[in-house]
């Protein structure tokens, strides 16, 4: 579990010690520590990390439904005649023919092709609906503003909450309180009323398992919140679990298995450079991006399974015999699997599945080996999406 620390920032005198800005509440903060939940300072917020556990709380999730607060995100809207289009000069994306209700997963990419932040965007009848990361979303309201044409209108949607129901059981919760949410198929969303409160629903996770995120008034928040809870398969779940969930999942983190440093095909994402996209480029960082799918990536992020039980965090060193080869950006102990994983980036010529490596962890060699991912395999729910 990796949280944002907060502390002091020293001047350039080193003498003053300058308080770090106030963190925010979730419009569900009074409803989390209600329920017990353990607060900790991430992307800026005061956050669950856990209410009764990460290995309680991450097992109900993979075997019935977590209510997790994600309201952290930030929710936009691009509209304006060529909104599609204007996007696509920015990210790598097929928008333009990306059908209404239809979700797709995208990046936005420096000038290098290094990854500035990940995000989910979807075709509504208003205009494009983004979901960007919490810790990057003012920067990437600013990168949006500096790219977009004038006639694009970039609205930031403070005002509305974010809530993530996820888990194989979250769709029979869900459908008694949004009749005809259970057609709605991976990767798509509409707008429903959800416990009488209006709703845009989309059928996505970051668990690995079957879940849906729901947008709502902030003010409504609670409401809604509570009527899920009150559902006998949902429980609250924290960062911990969240965290848990989506490294078995193989799902890479911003800021840790991604960033400026990093690149989508070294990444393991070149599914979201659409293959229109491809053969015209057009968009930020192409240039770099089309060269590595042309001549594939220096390193590559892979899986890796650790013997024993001891896991390795972000920053261990990974090696073949005497040469380091590698670094891992996520580890920790997977619930379902019993047993430590990690996602690394390694010298290609080490990626391939099978190949043994070591990692140093507090001195000492662990033995480990390149694994498939996902680690746990995806349940994703596809069937009943509209044409």
């Amino acid at each position: 579990m990796w949280l944002l620390v907060a502390g002091l920032m020293m001047t350039d005198s080193s003498e003053d010690m300058i308080p770090p800005p106030a963190l925010e509440r979730l419009p569900l903060d009074a409803l989390h520590r209600a329920l017990g939940g353990r607060m900790v300072p991430f992307a800026g917020y005061e956050m669950p990390v856990q209410f009764e556990g990460v290995m309680p709380e991450h097992l109900w999730t993979r075997e019935n439904a977590g209510l997790f607060d994600v309201s952290h995100m930030g929710q936009l809207l691009l509209s304006g005649d060529g909104a599609a289009a204007a996007l696509e000069a920015v990210a790598p994306g097929d928008f333009t023919g990306l059908g209404q209700g239809r979700v797709r997963y995208s990046l936005l990419l420096d000038e290098n092709g290094g990854i500035l932040d990940d995000f989910m965007a979807t075709a509504r009848a208003d205009g494009l609906y983004l979901v960007v990361n919490g810790a990057t979303k003012a920067d990437d309201i600013a990168h949006l503003r500096e790219h977009l044409p004038d006639e694009i209108d970039l609205n930031y949607m403070e005002d509305q909450a974010l809530l993530a129901v996820q888990g194989p059981k979250a769709v029979t919760a869900l459908e008694r309180l949004a009749s005809g949410v259970s057609t709605l198929g991976f990767m798509t969303a509409a707008a429903f009323d959800v416990a009488g409160v209006p709703a845009w629903v989309s059928r996505s996770s970051y668990a690995g398992e079957d879940g849906f995120e729901i947008s709502i008034p902030a003010d409504r928040a609670d409401a809604v919140a509570r009527a899920l809870l009150d559902q006998p398969e949902v429980r609250p779940a924290g960062l911990g679990a969240r965290d848990s969930l989506r490294l078995e999942a193989g799902l890479a983190l911003y800021g840790h298995d991604l960033d400026t440093t990093t690149d989508p095909v070294s990444a393991g994402l070149g599914f979201a450079i659409a293959k229109r996209r491809r053969a015209e480029g057009g968009f930020i960082g192409a240039d770099a991006v089309l060269a590595a799918l042309r001549d594939g990536p220096a390193s590559k992020r892979v899986g890796l399974s650790l013997a024993g039980r001891q896991p390795a965090r972000e920053g261990a060193l990974v090696f073949a015999g005497n040469t380091q080869v590698g670094r891992v950006t996520s580890g920790g102990f997977a619930p379902t699997l019993g047993a430590p994983i990690a996602m690394a980036y390694v010298e290609a010529a080490h990626a391939a599945v099978g190949t043994p490596l070591e990692l140093e962890v507090r001195g000492k060699r662990l033995p480990a080996t390149v694994t498939a991912m996902p680690f746990v395999p995806h349940r994703y729910v596809r069937q009943g999406a509209p044409k």
